[in-house]
């Protein structure tokens, strides 16, 4: 179950950094390594690809260093889920400190 609610969170991450600029996925890697997230390409590529797919995020490739980077950016399903999942997030930790 941690792995699952680990990748749930690292998703919410991937989202909440996609609405504010452009990301890339080393670039991701690095932000979640300093929340404690030690993920590798192996999880982070087609956990973008899937978000994708469901048109959470967008992508758009450009040619850094000859190489092709896909810079990804939140869509409106994205900012609609990321907005309803703050709410629940916010409320099971109100939930958890209860005590």
């Amino acid at each position: 179950m941690q792995r699952e609610a680990e990748l749930a969170f690292i998703k919410l991450h991937i989202l909440h950094h996609a609405a504010k600029e452009e990301v890339y996925g080393a670039g991701l890697m690095e932000e979640l390594a300093r929340h404690g997230y030690r993920i590798g390409a192996g999880v982070m590529y087609p956990a973008l690809a899937k978000m994708e797919k469901q048109s959470l995020i967008s992508c758009r490739t450009e040619n850094v260093g000859g190489k092709q980077r896909k810079y990804y950016r939140i869509t409106e399903n994205g900012r609609e889920l990321l907005a309803e999942m703050k709410l629940k997030v916010e409320e099971l930790h109100e939930e958890l400190n209860e005590d």
